[in-house]
């Protein structure tokens, strides 16, 4: 069986080859530039799910940063947006360390829920460690 990874890397650069290099009237190569927004969508096309990771872990850090200042109820709104795309992820990804990161996100937002800050923001850390293993 081929990894997953391995599959997106090809279909990532299948794409961007049609894209970039196609072949003159001639017979020649003629190479163009692509745009940002195809390079973006062939991007996320190819790495799935990672995608979805790289978000999670940006709302994660943004409810640890919250939680730090004591905010509870901020430390929801990010750890539930980051649930939210670790949610995404999982439709893509089977990965421990992705289950991990969406336990631990649940209680950041339980423990947050209660007015916990703290210990909210250290599941939400947690998260973090486990989201950055994902590959």
């Amino acid at each position: 069986m081929v990894p997953q990874s391995l599959l997106a890397g090809l279909l990532m650069a299948a794409t961007w080859l049609s894209m970039v290099v196609p072949v003159a009237a001639d017979g020649g190569v003629q190479v163009r530039e692509m745009s940002p927004a195809v390079m973006s969508s062939a991007s996320e096309m190819a790495i799935g799910g990672h995608t979805h990771v790289h978000e999670a872990i940006m709302h994660a850090e943004e409810a640890v940063k919250h939680g730090g200042m004591g905010h509870a109820g901020a430390v929801v709104s990010h750890a539930q947006e980051a649930l939210h795309h670790a949610h995404m992820a999982q439709e893509d990804i089977t990965n421990p360390h992705l289950d991990e990161g969406v336990a631990e996100l649940e209680e950041a937002i339980a423990h947050g829920g209660q007015g916990h800050a703290e210990v909210a923001t250290d599941h939400a850390g947690n998260a973090i460690m486990h989201l950055n293993e994902v590959h």
